[in-house]
């Protein structure tokens, strides 16, 4: 599957494992661990146009084809519990109905970004389900995991990777859950 992206538009796709340096180190470990990494890119870009709308304007890609991961805290007590929620860019993650229930949580919002970067260590605007806390659910929408190739991040913000869906949905702690976007 690597070397045919037709979502690509100007991003130069190349397979990851031959360049891992492009990858944030979580990223680069998970990815060394699956056989499913024969079936990603990386793509190197420029770290200003990382934000999604950006990216798509710049290279050409298509934004129905770009899913975005957001991690959320969902508190209950005193306990936090966090999830990272896969959607399409086109999409919104319901935080506070299907993952709010999801963790069990009496409140549940986006995660503070410092919280964010320090629990994933990955860079704020290009957190990836690549490479997360095992102990994390990993909540894709079925348009997420039904989709034969995404552009989602790579841990920083200067390259983006491609991947099909169902690498995503292979993940650890991945669950496909319906109505998760609107």
């Amino acid at each position: 599957m690597v070397g045919v992206w037709t979502i690509a538009g100007t991003l130069v796709p190349v397979p990851v494992l031959d360049r891992l340096d492009l990858v944030a180190e979580p990223v680069a470990a998970a990815l060394r661990s699956t056989a499913d990494a024969s079936r990603v890119a990386v793509g190197a870009i420029d770290p200003e146009l990382a934000d999604t709308a950006e990216f798509c304007a710049h290279y050409g890609s298509p934004l129905d084809a770009s899913a975005n991961c957001v991690i959320v805290a969902g508190k209950r007590g005193d306990t936090v519990r966090y999830a990272a929620c896969v959607v399409l860019a086109t999409t919104r993650a319901d935080v506070n109905g299907v993952v709010r229930r999801r963790l069990d949580a009496r409140r549940a919002s986006f995660a503070p970004m410092d919280d964010a970067v320090a629990l994933t260590g990955m860079a704020y605007g290009g957190i990836t389900p690549v490479g997360l806390p095992a102990d994390w659910p990993v909540l894709l929408s079925p348009e997420v995991a039904a989709a034969p190739e995404l552009v989602i991040g790579s841990g920083v913000r200067g390259s983006k990777l491609l991947v099909p869906g169902a690498v995503l949905a292979k993940l650890p702690g991945a669950e496909v859950v319906e109505g998760l976007a609107r």
